[in-house]
């Protein structure tokens, strides 16, 4: 998905170079015209070329969606009352080893879908899971027991889920960004599959 991105910076950057040099050659023929239009031209490509590699680099760590699919498998057993650990597996072989508090296991994810015109740029639909945590049954639990909730994404220097809520010049390449989030019992042993669609995330046992 990067790739298409990075060859459309490269070359908007490369556009932008020479009609940066055409303006300065415009200058010493002393054309105003002719420099007016280059210097619109050099910021133009040097917006969309800053833009495309912001993208890039901001959709890094998620992953492409195009069906239902595993984004973790999550092995969960008791380890006392309303205790528990949840050993974590992601389809590349990573895994992290959580303990966790409540009676259920939750977890959530950012999604990202992007718009029509976006597509022909090689973005679709992506996600990434963002935390687990531990869920109580009832509500004065959740505000007076122990609460765990961990990250479950992996850092990165730029975000678009981020960069969405701050800049509303991307709503015309992103239709939606929103977080979705599913949670099931954790009171006995059991191996979980965290699957997300494109309507949202859900877990199943394995198996099942």
């Amino acid at each position: 998905m990067p790739n298409v991105l990075v060859i459309v910076a490269v070359a908007a950057a490369g556009l932008a170079v020479v009609f940066l040099a055409a303006a300065m050659l415009a200058v010493r023929r002393k054309k105003p015209f002719g420099v007016a239009a280059s210097l619109t031209l050099w910021l133009l490509l040097s917006a969309v070329a800053a833009l495309m590699a912001t993208i890039s680099v901001a959709t890094q760590g998620y992953r492409a969606l195009t069906r239902e699919e595993l984004a973790a498998t999550v092995v969960v057993r008791p380890t006392g009352p309303r205790q528990f650990t949840a050993l974590v597996t992601f389809p590349d072989g990573r895994d992290t080893m959580f303990v966790l508090r409540g009676e259920q296991v939750y977890v959530d994810a950012h999604i990202l879908k992007w718009k029509p015109i976006a597509n022909i740029l090689g973005l679709h639909t992506a996600y990434e899971l963002d935390r687990i945590g531990g869920r109580y049954l009832e509500l004065e639990d959740e505000r007076d027991s122990v609460r765990t909730i961990f990250s479950l994404s992996s850092p990165k220097r730029v975000d678009m889920f981020t960069l969405r809520r701050r800049w509303a010049a991307l709503a015309s390449l992103l239709d939606a960004e929103y977080g979705s989030g599913t949670f099931v019992m954790a009171d006995r042993p059991d191996s979980l599959e965290v699957l997300v669609s494109t309507s949202g995330l859900l877990i199943r046992r394995v198996g099942q």
